[in-house]
C-alpha cells in the first residue's frame, strides 16, 4: 500500500506487453482473411446480413460446445452469473459483441465493393481514435491511460500509412459513401475490445467471454436478418460448397479470445494499433499470394504497411506509464 492506505497503480509489464502486441498482431493477419472469406460469403449469398449470421452462427455453436466441455470455461461461467448479480460486471459491459456483429456485417455489405484494402481504410480510421477515448476514459481492464504525445502521434501515423499503402483506390465517391459502414464499425471495435476484456476479468476466461460475445453477436444478427428478410424477401444467392468459406466464425473465435485476453496487457489503444498492423500486412499478403480482380499492391502498398509497424512501436513506448485501477473495482488488499 502507498502512505495513503491505497493502492499503488500497476505497472504494465514490458515482456507482456510486447508478447501481447505480436499475439494482437497475428490476429490482425487473421482478420483480414475473414474479411476476404465474410466479403465473398456475402457475394455468393447475395446478402451480407446473411453471411454475418452464418459466420457468427458457426462461431456461437463451436463455442457452446467447447465451453462448457472445459473446465476453465465451466469456472467463468459461473464466475460470470457471480459477477454480474454482485455488480462487479455490469450488463452493459457484456453487450460487445454488437459491434463484432456490425463488423462482420459490413464485411459481407461492403468488401464486395470497397474490397479488404479500402474496407481497412474505413476501419482503422475508426478505431484509432476510439481506441484513444477508451483508454482515456478507462473502459478497459487497465483503466484510465493518458492520451500521450507518443500515442497520438502512433494514433495518426496509423491513419497516414493506411491512407498511403491504399490511397489509389479511394478516389470513387461511391465507395467513399459505402465506407461509412466501416468507418462506424472501427469506432465500436476499440469498446468493443475494452469491455470484452472486462468479461474477461470478471470470468477468468477468454473463451467465456468470447461465448457472450457470440452469443450477443449472434442475436443482433438474428434480429437484422429478421427485418431484412421482411423488406428484401429471401437471399438470391445460394450456400457455397467450398468449405473455407465457413470459416470466418472460427477464425473470429480467436479473434475475440485473444483480444479478451491481452488487452489487460496492452491497453486498448495498442492492442488496436497492432492489430491494425496485422489487418495491413495480411491485406497486402492476400493482394499479391491470392489477387482478386481488384488487387494492384505497389511500392505506396508496401510503404504504408512498413509505416504501420513503425506507427505501433511509436505508440508501444508511450504505453508504459503506470495506469490507474478501473473505477468500478476496488484495489486488492494487501
Amino acid at each position: 500500500m502507498t502512505a495513503t492506505g491505497t493502492a499503488a497503480p500497476p505497472v504494465l509489464s514490458t515482456t507482456r506487453r510486447i508478447a501481447g502486441v505480436g499475439l494482437a498482431t497475428a490476429s490482425g493477419v487473421a482478420v483480414a482473411v475473414q474479411s476476404r472469406i465474410n466479403g465473398e460469403l456475402g457475394v455468393r449469398l447475395a446478402d451480407g446480413i446473411a453471411a454475418a449470421v452464418v459466420s457468427f452462427g458457426l462461431g456461437l455453436l463451436i463455442l457452446l460446445v467447447l465451453v462448457p466441455a472445459l473446465p476453465g470455461g465451466r469456472r467463468g461461467l459461473v464466475a460470470l452469473r457471480a459477477a454480474l448479480r454482485d455488480g462487479s460486471l455490469r450488463p452493459w459491459q457484456c453487450l460487445g459483441g454488437v459491434c463484432g456483429a456490425f463488423l462482420v456485417a459490413t464485411q459481407g455489405l461492403t468488401i464486395g465493393t470497397l474490397g479488404v484494402a479500402v474496407f481497412t481504410v474505413a476501419v482503422v480510421a475508426g478505431q484509432s481514435g476510439s481506441s484513444l477515448l477508451v483508454d482515456r476514459a478507462g473502459l478497459g481492464p487497465t483503466g484510465r491511460q493518458p492520451v500521450t504525445p507518443t500515442r497520438l502521434v502512433g494514433a495518426a501515423l496509423t491513419v497516414v500509412a493506411v491512407l498511403l499503402a491504399v490511397g489509389d483506390r479511394l478516389g470513387d465517391p461511391k465507395a467513399l459513401a459505402l465506407a461509412l459502414l466501416p468507418l462506424a464499425a472501427g469506432v465500436g471495435i476499440a469498446w468493443q475490445q475494452a469491455v470484452n476484456g472486462r468479461v474477461r476479468g470478471a470470468a477468468g476466461s477468454a473463451m467465456t467471454a468470447t461465448l457472450v460475445n457470440f452469443t450477443v453477436g449472434t442475436v443482433a444478427l438474428l434480429v437484422t436478418l429478421a427485418v431484412d428478410l421482411a423488406v428484401r424477401g429471401r437471399p438470391a444467392g445460394a450456400f457455397p460448397g467450398e468449405f473455407w468459406l465457413y470459416l470466418g466464425g472460427p477464425i473470429g473465435i480467436v479473434f475475440i479470445a485473444l483480444a479478451a485476453a491481452i488487452v489487460r496487457f496492452t491497453g486498448v489503444l495498442l492492442l488496436g494499433l497492432a492489430t491494425i498492423a496485422g489487418q495491413i500486412v495480411g491485406a497486402v499478403l492476400l493482394d499479391v499470394v491470392l489477387p482478386t480482380s481488384a488487387s494492384h499492391p505497389g511500392p505506396a502498398t508496401f510503404l504504408g504497411a512498413a509505416l504501420t509497424l513503425v506507427a505501433v512501436l511509436v505508440a508501444a513506448l508511450g504505453t508504459g506509464r503506470p495506469v490507474s485501477r478501473p473505477a468500478d473495482r476496488p484495489p486488492s488488499p494487501r
